[in-house]
C-alpha cells in the first residue's frame, strides 16, 4: 500500500496539488517583434477566413496585420473537403495548390500547413490531432479532436476515471489508464475505428504510464506488481513484458526519444521527482542535469526536434513548463507565463509550439505554447472546463 501511494502521489502530483484561486487565465499576447512576419490571411467561405485566422493567430512565428504584410496567404474551399491555397509575396505567386483532407477543417489545416513550411520553411501543426481527458458526460473520460477542437468526439463511455491518453503512432488506437471496473488502475487500449476497447496490461499493483514507442512496436509502462512503481516494456499487443529499472525509488511517466532508442522518465531516486534518462533496451539511468527545480516531472521528448525535451517545474509558489536542450546543454529555461499552473506539456510536430494543461482552483483547459516567444494561446472551449492531460499526435 506504501509503495501504491507513493506511485499515485508521484504520478499524478499535478493533478491532485490544491490549485490556487482561479484568476483569467486568458492569452499571453507578445509585443510585435523581428522574430513575427507579418502576413494577411482571408478565406472564403466566411468558416474558412474565421478558422484560417484562428490558426496563424495561433503560431508564434506570425503576426496578422491587415494590409502590408510580407505575405498574403488566401484560402478558398473548392469542394467538401478540398481547399485551394494561395500565397504571394509582393504580389508574386509563391504557392499555388489544391489539398485534400478527410473534411474541410482538415483540409484547411494541411493547406495552412503548406503555407506556413512556404512563409517561414518552417513545419506546419496545425493539422495535429488532440486526445485528452474531459469530464464534460459527468466522468473523466478520453475525447479526440484537431487541434483546435472541432470535430470533438468522445471515445470512451467507461462511468470510471480515465487518465493519461496517449496515440499510437498510426493514429489508429490509443492506450489509457481506467478504474473501470475493478477499481484500480489498469491499461486499456482503444481502436478508434470500432471503439472497441481491449484489456492491454491488468497485473496486480498499478498499470499506468503507457506509451507507444515511436515505431509502434513496443510498449514503454509503468508497473509495481513486482512490489516496487518500476518501468517495464512490452511488446505492442502487452505481451512479452520485461522489466527495465531495478531501484528502490519510484518511476512514472516514461516517454521515448524520438529514435527509440531511449526512455526518459521521472523518479524521486534523488528524494523529489527528478528527469533520469536509460537506454530502451536497459541499462543504468542517468539524471537529466536540469538544475532548475526540486520538482521536475511529466517529460515530453519533441519528435520535431529531438535536442528538445518539455517538462513541468514548480516555481514561484506553482507550476510552469520547462525546456532543456539534450545537445546544447545550455541552462534549463522556463518558456510558460502561465498567470496560474501551466503542466503536462506535449509537443506539437513541428518541435517549437506544445499543448499544456493551464490549471485553476475549478478549471482545467487546454493552450497552445510558442516556446520561443512564450505566446500563449487557449484552445479548449470555454463550456469544457474540465480538459486536461493532452497527447498530440502528427500525421
Amino acid at each position: 500500500m506504501h509503495n501504491l501511494l507513493r506511485l499515485l502521489v508521484l504520478a499524478l502530483a499535478i493533478t491532485t496539488v490544491t490549485a490556487r484561486a482561479d484568476r483569467d487565465l486568458g492569452d499571453v499576447v507578445i509585443a510585435a517583434d523581428l522574430k513575427t512576419i507579418p502576413i494577411r490571411v482571408s478565406g472564403s467561405p466566411a468558416e474558412i477566413d474565421a478558422l484560417a485566422n484562428l490558426a496563424f493567430n495561433a503560431h508564434g512565428r506570425y503576426r496578422r496585420v491587415a494590409s502590408g504584410g510580407t505575405f498574403d496567404i488566401k484560402f478558398t474551399q473548392v469542394a467538401p473537403a478540398q481547399v485551394q491555397v494561395n500565397v504571394t509575396k509582393a504580389g508574386a505567386p509563391i504557392l499555388s495548390q489544391v489539398v485534400s483532407g478527410t473534411s474541410t477543417r482538415n483540409a484547411l489545416f494541411r493547406a495552412a500547413d503548406l503555407a506556413v513550411k512556404a512563409t517561414s520553411g518552417l513545419k506546419g501543426f496545425f493539422a495535429n490531432r488532440l486526445t485528452f481527458i474531459s469530464t464534460y458526460s459527468g466522468h473523466q473520460e478520453v475525447f479526440t479532436s484537431d487541434l483546435f477542437f472541432g470535430e470533438v468526439k468522445q471515445i470512451t463511455r467507461d462511468n470510471a476515471q480515465a487518465i493519461t491518453p496517449r496515440w499510437a503512432p498510426d493514429g489508429r488506437k490509443i492506450l489509457y489508464t481506467s478504474f473501470y471496473k475493478s477499481g484500480f488502475p489498469d491499461i486499456f487500449l482503444i481502436d478508434l475505428n470500432s471503439l472497441q476497447r481491449t484489456l492491454f496490461v491488468s497485473v496486480k499493483g498499478t498499470n499506468s504510464g503507457a506509451r507507444y514507442s515511436p515505431d509502434g512496436s513496443q510498449v514503454a509502462m509503468v508497473l509495481s506488481g513486482e512490489g516496487n512503481p518500476e518501468i517495464y516494456v512490452s511488446n505492442a499487443q502487452g505481451r512479452q513484458i520485461a522489466r527495465r529499472t531495478r531501484s528502490a525509488s519510484v518511476e512514472a511517466s516514461p516517454c521515448w526519444s524520438p529514435d527509440g532508442a531511449k526512455l526518459l522518465f521521472t523518479s524521486d531516486a534523488a528524494g523529489g521527482p527528478q528527469l533520469y534518462m536509460m537506454p530502451a533496451s536497459g541499462g543504468t539511468a542517468q539524471r537529466v542535469p536540469t538544475a532548475i527545480s526540486g520538482y521536475c516531472a511529466e517529460p515530453d521528448w519533441s519528435k520535431g526536434d529531438p535536442t528538445k525535451i518539455a517538462f513541468t517545474v514548480r516555481a514561484g509558489g506553482g507550476y510552469q513548463i520547462a525546456e532543456y536542450d539534450l545537445s546544447r546543454k545550455t541552462p534549463t529555461k522556463i518558456v510558460s507565463k502561465a498567470v496560474g499552473d501551466a503542466v503536462e506539456p506535449s509537443w506539437l510536430g513541428d518541435g517549437r509550439h506544445l499543448v499544456y494543461t493551464a490549471r485553476g482552483a475549478n478549471t482545467r483547459s487546454l493552450y497552445i505554447l510558442d516556446t520561443e516567444t512564450g505566446k500563449s494561446t487557449r484552445i479548449s472551449p470555454t463550456g469544457m472546463r474540465e480538459v486536461s492531460q493532452s497527447s498530440v499526435w502528427a500525421p
